[in-house]
């Protein structure tokens, strides 16, 4: 009895030892699920250690093992479970920040709860987008967005790490209905949710709004399927002409992709004239933080910017970026109504000129 009772306490800190050595964004029931399978922890020893009945844990485990068929959350178990031996005990976590390699080569990792966040959200408004999905290619490193054009083309909007897709898939907010060669994922009820109450505590951060517990968050004034751009580019002029071409639409999404990449929000909502004034002066500082892709998309953006000039980058950023519409972007520049829509056509048509001088034959790239 002794004995047994010793092989019980032995299994629980086992189990708590992994716990510490995953980002708190992976569900408890995915960890439950690691622990048993990959560290042979008894199912009675993690139900003792959570307090619950086995038979709750047993549904977990077999729920969790049902979603290996999606290659992403495959993917994704495979890495956890790459976890080494010896991991150190609950009592000395590991920190948040840190990453947990997928092999010995160590070129691939889990991202952390913040590099999730700030990515998925951008990902996610993506995936709202009328006829949006994310396709996934077995062996690719990456993975991209693309959506139905009007005149129905493919356009793509978006690229996105496989680690994030990964998790995100893992999370329940994305899912495909099969898998192949390239799986296309679509967002879910779950990733709709999630989206809104990041908009929503991203908002009311920028207001100065204390957060609101998750999932009571207020839901955002604007609708998710589409921004301003899309919008205006079902727009057709009397002869039947669109009013916005695929290229001018494409050069506007390339611009939101970026400025979501290089995480700019804040900075304007926060200080709007002074950016404005350090754009127009040649002398917006660079940022002091951030991976390379991050200060890479920043000086895109700025260039784009600089290259439309004033008027012209103001409507691009509010429309394009902020996805302001163009009744309120009209009143708080003073413009006369329905003036707006025909200067963001010119900032599109400088816009799209920018990126096939500086971007050669890779203008139509994104990311």
């Amino acid at each position: 009895m002794g004995q047994m009772v010793l092989e019980l306490e032995q299994n629980e800190h086992k189990a708590t030892r992994i716990a510490g050595y995953v980002p708190g964004w992976v569900p408890r029931s995915v960890q439950n699920y690691i622990d048993h399978t990959e560290m042979g922890v008894p199912i009675r020893a993690l139900a003792r250690q959570q307090g619950c009945h086995a038979s709750t844990i047993l549904r977990q485990i077999r729920r969790v093992e049902t979603l290996r068929d999606d290659p992403l959350v495959d993917g994704v178990l495979k890495t956890l479970g790459g976890v080494p031996q010896g991991a150190p005990c609950a009592s000395a976590p590991l920190p948040e920040a840190r990453k947990t390699s997928v092999d010995d080569s160590g070129d691939a990792s889990l991202p952390d709860s913040a590099e999730l966040g700030a990515q998925s959200m951008r990902v996610l408004r993506r995936l709202c987008e009328s006829g949006a999905v994310m396709a996934v290619a077995a062996e690719m490193e990456k993975a991209v967005i693309v959506r139905d054009g009007e005149d129905g083309q493919s356009m793509r909007t978006g690229v996105v790490d496989r680690n994030i897709a990964e998790a995100m898939a893992l999370k329940g907010w994305i899912a495909t209905r099969q898998a192949g060669r390239i799986a296309r994922y679509h967002i879910t009820s779950a990733g709709r949710g999630a989206l809104s109450d990041m908009m929503a505590r991203d908002e009311n951060a920028r207001a100065g709004v204390e957060a609101e517990t998750p999932g009571t968050s207020q839901r955002i004034r604007y609708g998710l399927p589409e921004s301003p751009l899309a919008a205006l580019a079902r727009r057709r002029d009397r002869d039947g002409t669109r009013f916005l071409s695929r290229e001018m639409v494409h050069a506007g999404e390339r611009l939101r992709e970026d400025f979501e990449m290089a995480q700019m929000a804040a900075t304007l909502t926060r200080d709007w004239d002074g950016f404005m004034n350090h754009l127009r002066s040649g002398t917006v500082p660079q940022r002091a933080t951030g991976a390379r892709a991050i200060h890479i998309a920043h000086r895109r953006v700025i260039a784009a910017l600089q290259d439309m000039g004033p008027g012209l980058s103001d409507v691009a950023l509010r429309c394009c970026c902020l996805l302001e519409g163009l009744e309120t972007t009209e009143k708080v520049l003073g413009w006369s109504a329905r003036s707006g829509k025909i200067v963001l056509r010119i900032a599109l048509m400088r816009l799209h000129q920018h990126y096939a001088q500086n971007a050669g034959s890779a203008a139509a790239m994104i990311g």
